[in-house]
Parts: structure tokens; C-alpha cells; sequence
């Protein structure tokens, strides 16, 4: 089946949201500053999702250690363009890359890795033939990211939580009525 590469978020005309997982300390210190101080580690590797449901597969609903508060990120579109346009495969593809050397030196000089991984459904089940974007950001992405394209930073734990409840108690509807209205955001690249 071939696999189709979407990047679903919720967006305006200058926004993107993307979801990141934290521990209590870092969630805490970047909603109450709207934006990324410490202990947030600006020399680390962080991954960004649009997906929601993507980031409740990868936190396990806010209830995995470390990952126990769920931040929707809204950072600016040309943000989120640049970090395309400078991103590369966190794998070597042989249909995109010339050779498996120039792919690691691609990799070495580039700030963003980009990761396509299977979308999830309400029970965190991967949905068959679509794939769903992380970005991985280092260096000077992350400083424009924390820096530069953050526009505000909100808790969304609590919206975890209440979903995973009604998945729980089978109340589908009305937990697919919760989730953040996420449309198919073009144009893409990678």
C-alpha cells in the first residue's frame, strides 16, 4: 500500500500547532514564561508533532514518565517552512539520496531531521497508508524555534486526559467531538 505523507495541524494564515511531552518542571516554566526557559535544554534534540493524536501515541495519553503534560506549541508558519526547507530524513532513502555517504553528510550539517510515522486513530492504532510528520529540531533550530517562532505555549494535559476517558469508556463521538480541528496543511516538502 503505497504510503501517503501529510502534515495535519491546526493553522491560520500565520500559525502552525504543533504538540511536544514534558515533565512537570519544564511544562510548568515554558506556559507560565509563554515561551522556553530553563530547565528546557536548548542543546538537545527536540521533536515536534502537529499531529495530536500522533503526540497521545508518543506520550501514552500525558501518563508516561517525563511526558506527563501535553504543550500545544503555536509557532509561525515561516518558521515551520524554514525548518522544511532545512530538514533531512532521520533515515537513509536510497529514492531520495544519492548514497548512503552523501546522506550522512546531509545529515551532520542539518539542523532538522524530518520523520514520517504512521498517523494514529482514536486508540492510538496506526491508520493505515498515511504517515505524519516529526521534526526533529537541533542547533539553530531550536534556538529560532524557542527564540523566534514561538508565538504562545498552552497546557492541552487536561484535553489528554478527558479524550483518553471517553476512548476508555467508549464514548467515540464524543471524544472525536474534543480533539483540535486539524486539517491537511500544504504546501509540503521532504
Amino acid at each position: 500500500m503505497a504510503q501517503t505523507r501529510e502534515i495535519r495541524a491546526v493553522y491560520s494564515a500565520t500559525t502552525v500547532t504543533v504538540y511536544q511531552a514534558y515533565r512537570a518542571e519544564i511544562a510548568s516554566a515554558a506556559v507560565a514564561a509563554g515561551r522556553f526557559t530553563e530547565p528546557f535544554q536548548r542543546d538537545r534534540m527536540t521533536w515536534i508533532k502537529p499531529s495530536f493524536l500522533w503526540m497521545m501515541y508518543r506520550c501514552g495519553w500525558a501518563l508516561k514518565e517525563g511526558q506527563e503534560h501535553v504543550l500545544a506549541v503555536e509557532i509561525r508558519r515561516d518558521g515551520l517552512a524554514w525548518a522544511l526547507d532545512h530538514a533531512v530524513l532521520s533515515h537513509y532513502d536510497p529514492d531520495v539520496h544519492e548514497s548512503a555517504e552523501a546522506w550522512k553528510r546531509q545529515l551532520k550539517a542539518s539542523p532538522v531531521r524530518v520523520q514520517w510515522d504512521p498517523e494514529r486513530d482514536l486508540h492510538l492504532r496506526p491508520v493505515p497508508g498515511i504517515r505524519s510528520l516529526q521534526l526533529g529540531l537541533s542547533g539553530e533550530a531550536v534556538r529560532r524555534y524557542v527564540d523566534e517562532w514561538t508565538v504562545s505555549i498552552t497546557d492541552v494535559t487536561g484535553l489528554a486526559h478527558r479524550v483518553h476517558e471517553l476512548v476508555r469508556a467508549g464514548e467515540l463521538e464524543a471524544a472525536r467531538a474534543l480533539l483540535p480541528g486539524e486539517q491537511l496543511l500544504t504546501p509540503i516538502c521532504q
